[in-house]
């Protein structure tokens, strides 16, 4: 793993929280996008060599809203940078980890994307993350 990447923050309004974070972080938002596979509205914020991600629901089932549910809002994941996810994927799971999913999928800002398990992760949820090719 080189760096982390981002932190992920489950928030219940992006509507509310953006705002928030724009006066807290004395930035503005530089991008917000839909993650069909996940279910979620981001918004990207970043300040000096680090990103904060926001993450709203875009449903009511999601895996956001269930999560806000269970815990409420707050940090919902820690991401970091590898050069090659596919490598660290087999690299964690010959580790004993388990992976959320088997294969990368498509994340926010041009990422390609695994979860581990937090039951593995004394209960934090990480995600690797890795730069796609321009598409």
């Amino acid at each position: 793993m080189n760096n982390v990447e981002h932190i992920g923050i489950a928030v219940k309004s992006l509507a509310v929280a953006k705002p928030l974070f724009e006066k807290l972080l004395n930035t503005s938002c530089y991008k917000t996008e839909r993650v069909e596979s996940e279910g979620v509205e981001t918004a990207f914020f970043k300040t000096g060599e680090t990103k904060i991600e926001l993450l709203e629901s875009a449903n009511e089932s999601g895996v956001i809203s269930k999560f806000i549910e269970r815990k409420g809002e707050g940090i919902h994941h820690i991401a970091f940078s590898v050069t090659d996810i596919h490598s660290e994927m087999e690299r964690l799971k010959s580790e004993g980890f388990k992976l959320l999913n088997e294969t990368p999928k498509k994340g926010a800002d041009n990422k390609w994307v695994c979860f581990l398990h937090p039951k593995d992760t004394q209960g934090v949820l990480i995600e690797l993350c890795q730069e796609r090719d321009s598409e």
